[in-house]
């Protein structure tokens, strides 16, 4: 009967230390923890580049070579809020441009590389990056864009931009990055 009873007690040990480590680590998903780490991303160094605000943005530069002209100087990052995958308003008239040098050029094809900052679970990451890529890629689609152009792929948190441990570095972390092929 002692048996049995080790048996049990091994069981809801067990179960209790699994539910304890999967327990989310971001604590601070409230609102105003949102709107501090935008603000705070605004007030970035540009140690981490050149860009609107002194964000950190890529753009295309003009090559006569590749016949992408039109997209010079047009972002090729987007950024995203804390635990959502919504695309910015700031970011639609870039997206547009995209959208239109791709509906214009039916054999260029673009990836689309979801990242996400390192608070939350691996796998949780990967799929927020996962999602995050699909909303810009749905939003392209309904620009015009065949879906046959667009390749969607997420890092997660794997690939970081930026490798402090604050909301600057994790506002960086959280984007898009369109790739041409």
């Amino acid at each position: 009967m002692s048996v049995n009873k080790l048996g049990k007690f091994a069981v809801i040990g067990l179960s209790a230390a699994w539910i304890a480590g999967c327990s989310t680590t971001a604590t601070d998903t409230d609102s105003s923890t949102v709107a501090e780490d935008a603000n705070s991303a605004a007030n970035t160094d540009s140690a981490y580049g050149a860009g609107q605000d002194n964000a950190t943005t890529s753009v295309i530069v003009e090559d006569k070579d590749t016949g992408m002209d039109s997209l010079a100087g047009v972002e090729t990052v987007f950024y995203f809020d804390f635990d959502k995958s919504i695309v910015r308003p700031e970011s639609r008239e870039a997206l547009a441009k995209h959208a239109a040098y791709l509906v214009s050029n039916p054999d260029a094809r673009v990836v689309l590389e979801g990242h996400a900052d390192e608070r939350g679970t691996r796998e949780y990451n990967m799929a927020l990056g996962e999602r995050r890529a699909k909303a810009i890629s749905r939003y392209l689609t309904i620009q015009g864009v065949a879906a046959s152009q667009i390749e969607t792929v997420s890092f997660g948190e794997e690939v970081p931009v930026a490798f402090g441990h604050d909301s600057n570095a994790w506002q960086l972390n959280r984007r898009v990055e369109v790739r041409y092929e």
